[in-house]
């Protein structure tokens, strides 16, 4: 009887808090920051789909890594994506709070329903691959708008946010050295599947998308 009655208690519990952070989530996304962030995981996704996939053309960081997953298991990015995000945001909760964390998980949610739109369709595209330089900055273009569009509104694109943040606090390391640490690993293990002439394209690629990152959420509020 007594387990029960303690059982019924913990349930409630669970039921209020995640009442109030879903409160507080509504309460903080007004319609145009849900639009703009919906819009940012658009194309974020679909430079994905459409480019970065077809043409091996890869990110670093965690969109690297789903890349990775993808080339050598087949598993849908709709199914990769959330999964390495909420491992990510796992080990992150301590250090980000619960401001990002639960603005993050509603990113990563419609970065999800967007991959299993883009997925749902034919390519929208040509196909690049004959034109490495086109694909790279046509691709870095994408992530760098879409991720920035995202951040802005208080969110994050995925784990590489969350995951870069917490080697910075922990490592004093300034926040850039931090993404290029997780990213030059990614491209070291795209080897495994990319010619090496396509992880220098790949490089291209994630400097522009930094550079682009970085401009579009420059005005974003720390949380």
């Amino acid at each position: 009887m007594n387990l029960q009655h303690n059982t019924e208690r913990a349930r409630a519990k669970q039921g209020g808090w995640l009442g109030g952070q879903l409160r507080a989530l509504l309460a903080e996304m007004t319609p145009r920051r849900l639009g703009l962030m919906m819009l940012g995981a658009a194309v974020l996704t679909f430079g994905i789909c459409n480019i970065h996939r077809r043409t091996g053309i890869t990110e670093g960081g965690v969109l690297g890594l789903l890349l990775f997953v993808n080339h050598w298991t087949g598993l849908p990015a709709s199914i990769v994506s959330p999964v390495l995000d909420l491992a990510c945001y796992a080990m992150a909760w301590r250090v980000l709070g619960a401001g990002f964390l639960r603005r993050s998980l509603l990113s990563t949610a419609m970065i999800a329903l967007w991959y299993k739109v883009w997925e749902s369709l034919p390519p929208l595209l040509p196909d690049w691959s004959g034109a490495p330089l086109t694909a790279a900055v046509a691709g870095a273009v994408c992530v760098g708008v879409g991720v920035g569009l995202i951040v802005r509104q208080g969110g994050s694109s995925g784990g590489d946010d969350a995951l870069a943040l917490v080697i910075a606090r922990r490592t004093g390391w300034r926040l850039a050295r931090s993404y290029l640490i997780t990213d030059l690993t990614v491209l070291s293990l795209s080897l495994s599947y990319i010619p090496a002439l396509r992880i220098a394209f790949s490089l291209i690629t994630v400097t522009i998308s930094s550079f682009l990152i970085d401009k579009i959420s420059a005005s974003a509020q720390e949380t």
